[in-house]
């Protein structure tokens, strides 16, 4: 069972003390006092961590799920070209739930937290009639104005993507048939990295047009790009940095599959990007066109339409 609420806060807040620099006022008051540079906006995302949805106890150990519920937020804050400031946590907890899951959730999201210097400055705490909730809200900035947009995107614009593509995936079906996996040799699933350094670099350097992470598949993720900005796009799919290892099922992984936290953006051809940005690999895998849809180039050089079929909920 968790400890009574407020020892439960308690416990957080010296957890949450140690080791990274205070913004403000944290936990302890009504609400958080916390400093944005000056000449720079607020960047607020929030995303749920839910019991059954995003992560299952009997296949994700506690400080997985932790570490994965703060990465949601940092790579939404990696896809604006934001620096991430500070977090907000709600936990809604089952009264069945060992302490020890608690504590160790609190200190895999506390040792991402560390890395980024992100403070945890607050949140909420209830009982849960069924199972694990957890918000994680991440506060961060950009410079006035220098937010990147999903809707920057423009025809003749090249599409480019960090990374490697549908591992994570990859091994949710490999959990989901059953097998037993060690997280540690599985980290793009269990740990996965937010590009931080790689969205902060694009924008400093005005590289990019449009950016989005890729959260729910590349598929769908991209149709938001489009969507956003009044474009289509053409993707090549022997261009696509598919992982090793994943046989026949690799392209549609690659494409649909989500839980990757790349980042999928647009630059101008005149702009040239790096073969690496803080050592992760860009790859260009395409263009944006006039057309208002989305296409794929097989590698016989035919081409199909490119529907979003990654991740929707109410689907």
């Amino acid at each position: 069972m968790p400890l009574r609420e407020k020892m439960l806060i308690a416990g957080i807040r010296r957890a949450a003390a140690r080791g990274i620099r205070s913004v403000g006022t944290g936990i302890g008051d009504d609400c958080a006092v916390l400093r944005v540079p000056r000449e720079h906006e607020a960047l607020v995302t929030t995303d749920f961590s839910l019991e059954g949805v995003h992560f299952r106890r009997e296949w994700h150990p506690a400080d997985s799920v932790g570490h994965r519920c703060l990465a949601r937020g940092l790579s939404d804050i990696a896809a604006m070209g934001g620096v991430p400031l500070a977090a907000f946590l709600s936990l809604a907890l089952p009264p069945d739930l060992p302490q020890k899951w608690v504590d160790e959730f609190i200190a895999g999201l506390l040792k991402l937290a560390k890395r980024y210097s992100v403070p945890l400055a607050g949140g909420d705490t209830a009982q849960s009639p069924y199972g694990i909730l957890a918000d994680i809200v991440v506060l961060g900035s950009t410079p006035d104005g220098k937010a990147v947009l999903r809707s920057g995107a423009r025809p003749g614009d090249l599409i480019y993507v960090t990374g490697t593509l549908g591992s994570s995936v990859a091994t949710l079906n490999r959990l989901r048939d059953g097998e037993k996996l060690r997280p540690k040799l599985h980290p793009k699933h269990f740990y996965p990295e937010p590009r931080i350094a790689v969205g902060k670099f694009l924008r400093d350097k005005k590289l990019v047009s449009a950016m989005i992470d890729i959260s729910d598949g590349l598929s769908t993720d991209l149709g938001h790009i489009c969507e956003e900005s009044k474009t289509g796009a053409v993707v090549y799919a022997d261009a696509l940095p598919i992982a090793d290892g994943l046989g026949d099922d690799g392209l549609q992984l690659a494409l649909h599959g989500g839980e990757e936290y790349e980042l999928l953006f647009t630059a101008p051809p005149n702009r040239r990007i790096p073969k690496q940005i803080a050592g992760v690999p860009i790859t260009r895998i395409g263009e944006i066109v006039h057309s208002r849809q989305m296409k794929l180039v097989t590698p016989d050089g035919e081409r199909t339409i490119l529907k979003p079929a990654g991740w929707e909920h109410f689907t």
